[in-house]
């Protein structure tokens, strides 16, 4: 049975000249590294980096109106990577497996035998529970990556400014690469059939299964199986699509209008390591450099004689309405986080009644005096 390729007119037009496949790093988490200091709270007086510049995103637009600006200007994050997030199926979630399943940024020795020695890489923790049970961990970020976020550079703080003339031209959104030779920070647009995905990760003889989660403009949400990771050392897992046809001619074609359509585009969404309940339980550990897919373009770029965008501007209103919605869910759940933050205990101990001046004895002082002078 033929498989199905969906082009767009243009594409299918200009298909038998041009080479299908294009490859595309999709994240390299060696570029989300900490380069900004934003406070996280009122008191904040730390000047240690804690977020990424290039991802760093404002959730304060679906905050309420009982925020003032000085707590409005605290709602940052970004896809630093120890901002990523470890969410454990229901047979590995406990109090302690939540409190030790973490992200770190994990610094490669200068000296290792790899082209990013000296950069850092994601490094995961997963603990995973001792007894036989199927489980499993997903490494995610710590938001929905927006795909119609629009370009724009942000400054120090992690205040984003205006979009310059530049960046509106460029026609890229903020997690798109800056051009077709450098990586993206998560989204990659016009892809059409993905022929390979491969992953860039350091096997540390652990058996268990790794799989990347993909999402796409039609919602969809798919999960590949890279293989699993018993071995040692850097070593680049790929996944190749069986249904992929590279002979043309067996495609069947199928032809949509080229506008207002937009283009198609495919997001990262995260790992998920599996374990098996016949292998042993307790801490998983593993390092991720990047992941990088080979794919179809949906269309291919050509120059058309009337700027139909320009013109009717529908695809800008749509990619405008779904901007909106992905930050409203986007928003809505760092709030949330925000207010969590703010309510969390401070004191990392007691202060001892037993020392002169402590609070506790101020207290009761003050107790004391009031009493007397009634």
């Amino acid at each position: 049975m033929k498989k199905t390729l969906v082009l767009s007119a243009a594409a299918m037009m200009l298909v038998g000249a041009n080479s299908f496949a294009k490859e595309s790093t999709l994240i390299d988490f060696s570029l989300l590294d900490a380069d900004i200091t934003v406070k996280m709270s009122e008191n904040d007086q730390g000047d240690k980096p804690n977020e990424n510049k290039r991802t760093v995103m404002d959730y304060s637009i679906a905050a309420g109106a009982t925020y003032d600006q000085a707590q409005r200007d605290l709602m940052k994050t970004s896809l630093y990577v120890e901002e990523w997030e470890i969410e454990l199926n229901s047979s590995a979630r406990s109090v302690n497996s939540l409190a030790l399943s973490q992200v770190k940024a994990a610094p490669v020795r200068e000296n290792a035998k790899v082209p990013f020695a000296g950069q850092k890489v994601m490094g995961v923790r997963v603990l995973f529970p001792a007894v036989a049970a199927n489980s499993n961990a997903v490494i995610k970020p710590p938001f929905d990556i927006p795909a119609y976020e629009p370009l724009s550079t942000a400054d120090d703080t992690g205040a984003r400014q205006p979009q310059t003339d530049e960046e509106k031209a460029s026609g890229r959104t903020l997690f798109e690469a800056d051009s077709d030779d450098t990586p993206a920070y998560g989204v990659v647009k016009n892809v059409g059939t993905i022929k390979s995905i491969a992953v860039t990760t350091m096997g540390m003889n652990f058996p268990h299964k790794l799989y990347v989660l993909l999402g796409d403009t039609d919602g969809n949400h798919r999960r590949y199986l890279m293989g699993n990771l018993e071995f040692d050392g850097w070593k680049t897992l790929t996944w190749n699509n069986p249904d992929y046809i590279s002979e043309v001619r067996t495609r069947e074609i199928r032809v949509f209008p080229i506008y207002p359509r937009g283009l198609p585009f495919v997001k990262f969404e995260g790992f998920q390591v599996a374990r098996d309940a016949l292998h042993a339980g307790d801490d998983f550990i593993g390092y991720f450099k990047d992941v990088k897919i080979i794919y179809d373009k949906a269309e291919l770029t050509t120059e058309r004689d009337i700027a139909d965008e320009d013109l009717w501007g529908i695809v800008t209103r749509k990619e405008k309405a779904r901007q909106n919605a992905e930050m409203t869910r986007f928003g809505n759940k760092q709030v949330s986080r925000y207010i969590e933050r703010s309510k969390m205990a401070t004191e990392d101990a007691f202060s001892s009644s037993l020392v002169e001046g402590s609070d506790s004895n101020a207290q009761s002082n003050g107790g004391a005096t009031e009493a007397d002078a009634k």
